[in-house]
Parts: C-alpha cells; sequence; structure tokens
C-alpha cells in the first residue's frame, strides 16, 4: 500500500485549476487556514469532506489514494 497523497493531491489539483486557498475553503465552507494544514499535510480533511473534493477538483475520491 502507497503513502496516501491527500494534502499532495490537494495541492496539485486545486492550482492546476487556479484556486485560491481563500476561495477553496470559501466554496468547502473552511477557512483557508484549514486548506492550508490539509496541503502542508499537518491535518487531514474531514473524510466526509472526500466527495466534495472530489467534486470541485473534478476528480474521483480514489485520486487522492494513489
Amino acid at each position: 500500500m502507497g503513502k496516501i497523497s491527500i494534502p499532495e493531491r490537494i495541492r496539485e489539483y486545486r492550482k492546476e485549476r487556479n484556486i485560491s486557498q481563500a476561495s477553496f475553503g470559501e466554496i468547502l465552507g473552511v477557512t483557508a487556514q484549514a486548506v492550508s494544514k490539509w496541503e502542508r499535510g499537518e491535518c487531514y480533511p474531514d473524510i466526509t469532506f472526500l466527495p466534495d473534493l472530489a467534486r470541485v477538483l473534478s476528480c474521483s475520491v480514489s485520486d487522492f489514494f494513489e
């Protein structure tokens, strides 16, 4: 089993879509600071956010675990 790559994937996909951390957080109903912590790997988004993350980033939930 590979390393969980949620932080890297969130950052990569968000930047590819030119969405700021603040805008991304606003779409998801969280702060830009929360997004920043996710991207730095300080914490992970609640599992219930994964479908919304995938929808906003135009990917599948499984993409976060590859």
